[in-house]
């Protein structure tokens, strides 16, 4: 190739292992099962567990307690949790601009404590030339806090524009920097960061998006899972020794349930949430055709976490939400007050209503594994990971089951480009990169990924070839044979202490080099700032 590959990375918002089509799901995601089919679909690519994170280390090559953000977006008073990106890391968008890319940022930012004012931590002050989207979290899809254009609030504008849906504006602005940077930039590659809100909460979406699922999941979760498991089974993304994990304690059978029709509801919303995001995708793979770049366009896409089991509770006060984290808007747009949290009178979907989906639904999200969003089980970890490159990619439609985790998104970004990491940027000292290219298995290499280790909030793990160590906080560690069960459950700990004395010790290396602190220490400073398990995010 005569120019180095543009880069497209792909985040959304909290969506569960198994929810696209190509993973197994009942959603219609044609444009990603597209990408899949003519790309590389990984089984076992590992996040963090949680939005801040995920995005501190996929934008960095770090863990995310190397980097500032070792919770989330809050300062809670230590190095590795100040909630900034810190002055020892660089992002993929620095490091590419060396190489004179053109850097280009549409959608949730989510790394920085400084929501109203531009800081060291935005976009544009760290490598991206454009910048549009959300510096914060979470919030109404028809009426977004933080909206920005560069370094400038521009929320009026979508209080202005009726036809306004965060998902859609995320997609078109994405479309228009490829397009505008075709036209203004030939000669240049570039970096595009798309970075989805869908489908985290509020359950927000389109009439006639919802009304594609009707009736979809009445079956409800018990039987979906079933159903899952046998299309992941035949799609040679899930081992068939692999065991279904059994419902979770907290969630009612299906036959048992109040309120069916509002829960089928929630489902059907998340699912359009997803659907509206796959047809975005798919403008923005037309704008590639239509420029002329597919084919020399790596593009990548993943979810910073696992599905996610929060529930909105009904009694939460829209002042909490809105003066503590400026997450949602207390009207809508014309004025009208919006209803918060799970109430199951009222129906999921339109902007005056703000819930979520709930644990029985992430269940099913996160088919066949264990836990949610927040925990290092593979509920929480593992992502739907595709891999698209038709200049690059040799065995297209290819499953890759060696293992990889976010910071080799950096890794690989590097390697392709034949930029530098660097040691020293702009006068700062940068931690060394932590990931590991994953180039090679898209040319058939099957290596071993080195041991990895996660940590968030306590709940914490260590990846080493077929084994993991896990635990979730604040119980003992626990030991799975991957190869044999991925799904967790068979704790062989009492087997094998040696191996769970050995990774552990390499565990508390690891934590005491990224600067993790105990979670103890962690809920005295969250209680220090008030902030609720519902409000995280």
């Amino acid at each position: 190739m005569n120019q180095k590959p543009n880069i497209l990375l792909i985040m959304n918002d909290d969506m569960g292992y198994s929810d696209l089509g190509c993973y197994g799901g009942e959603i219609q995601t044609p444009n990603l099962d597209k990408l899949a089919q003519n790309g590389n679909r990984f089984t076992q690519f590992y996040n963090t567990p949680r939005c801040s994170p995920s995005r501190a280390s996929l934008l960095t090559g770090l863990h995310p307690h190397q980097t500032g953000i070792g919770i989330l977006t809050y300062d809670n008073g230590p190095e590795g949790y100040a909630g900034d990106l810190n002055d020892r890391c660089v992002t993929i968008a620095e490091v590419l601009k060396e190489q004179n890319y053109r850097t280009y940022l549409s959608g949730k930012w989510h790394v920085s404590k400084s929501l109203t004012e531009p800081s060291d931590s935005w976009p544009l002050q760290r490598g991206f030339d454009e910048f549009y989207g959300t510096i914060i979290g979470a919030g109404s899809f028809y009426h977004p806090n933080t909206l920005t254009r560069g370094n400038e609030n521009i929320e009026h504008e979508a209080i202005e524009d009726d036809n306004f849906f965060y998902t859609d504006a995320i997609s078109d602005q994405a479309a228009r920097f490829i397009e505008q940077h075709s036209e203004q930039h030939p000669d240049k590659p570039f970096f595009q960061y798309v970075a989805y809100t869908a489908p985290h909460w509020p359950l927000h979406a389109h009439e006639e998006d919802i009304a594609k699922y009707k009736g979809r999941f009445d079956k409800g979760w018990d039987k979906l899972r079933e159903e899952r498991l046998e299309r992941m089974v035949k799609m040679n993304l899930i081992d068939p020794t692999w065991l279904l994990t059994e419902r979770d304690v907290n969630v009612t059978d299906w036959e048992d349930v109040e309120n069916k029709e509002w829960l089928a509801r929630c489902m059907e919303v998340y699912a359009a949430q997803i659907d509206r995001m796959d047809q975005g995708i798919g403008r923005i793979i037309h704008t590639l055709e239509k420029t002329k770049q597919l084919d020399n366009t790596i593009i990548m896409f993943l979810s910073d976490n696992g599905a996610c089991a929060e529930d909105i509770p009904p009694h939460v006060s829209p002042e909490d939400l809105v003066h503590q984290l400026m997450i949602a808007q207390m009207t809508t747009r014309k004025g009208e007050p919006v209803r918060f949290g799970n109430q199951p009178h009222i129906m999921p979907g339109g902007e005056d209503t703000y819930q979520s989906y709930g644990t029985g639904w992430a269940n099913l999200s996160n088919t066949p594994f264990r836990l949610y969003k927040h925990w290092t089980h593979e509920g929480g970890v593992s992502t739907p990971f595709i891999v698209h490159w038709p200049d690059g990619i040799r065995d297209k439609g290819a499953i890759q089951h060696t293992e990889a985790h976010l910071p080799d998104v950096m890794a690989t970004i590097v390697e392709v480009t034949g930029a530098q990491y660097p040691s020293h940027y702009k006068g700062r000292d940068i931690l060394p990169m932590e990931g590991v290219s994953f180039y090679p298995a898209l040319n058939g290499e099957q290596k071993e990924r080195p041991m990895f280790c996660t940590e968030h909030e306590g709940n914490a793990s260590v990846r080493a070839g077929r084994w993991k160590l896990v635990k979730q906080y604040p119980g003992n560690w626990e030991l799975y044979d991957m190869r044999k069960d991925r799904s967790e459950t068979n704790d062989l700990a009492d087997q094998y202490p040696d191996l769970v004395q050995a990774m552990s010790e390499e565990y508390e290396s690891w934590a005491i080099r990224c600067g993790v602190i105990p979670r103890e220490k962690i809920l005295e400073l969250m209680a220090q700032s008030g902030k609720a398990f519902w409000e995280e995010d």
